[in-house]
């Protein structure tokens, strides 16, 4: 009677070990799924705030805006969005360290590196956007 318990107890904890494992594997391709779509909604996010400033430009004698509120703001919209002032953007924060009338860097940079997103995404005047690993060496 006793080794019969004591093999229902051991089926028991390998049925358990393996359903941790399988949950594990699970969580982790959601993970990685959710990071792989964070960060080509990024990349999408710049080309759009990026075409905004090409157009703008191309309407105002290759002028570029100074501030967002010009894109935003017009009649009709260049973007849709203020994507500087909201705080994230499915794991990911958008800057602009230069904004003013001969072009403009902006970053997107995803709010916790390896969990939101691993790549920070830069776009320049021009429209060229770069990629780099948010990891610090």
């Amino acid at each position: 009677m006793v080794n019969r318990k004591a093999r229902s107890f051991v089926t028991i904890m390998v049925v358990v070990a393996l359903s941790a494992l399988l949950l594990r594997m699970v969580v982790h391709r959601i993970v990685i799924y959710n990071i792989v779509q964070n960060q080509s909604l990024a990349q999408v996010n710049l080309k759009l705030f990026s075409t905004a400033m090409e157009n703008y430009a191309k309407d105002n004698k290759n002028v570029y805006p100074t501030n967002i509120d010009l894109l935003t703001k017009s009649d009709p919209p260049y973007l849709e969005r203020d994507y500087l002032a909201a705080n994230a953007v499915r794991g990911y924060e958008y800057d602009c360290q230069r904004l003013d009338a001969t072009g403009y860097n902006c970053t997107a940079s995803p709010v916790n590196c390896q969990l939101t997103g691993k790549t920070v995404y830069a776009v320049s005047t021009g429209g060229l956007i770069m990629a780099q690993s948010c990891e610090k060496d």
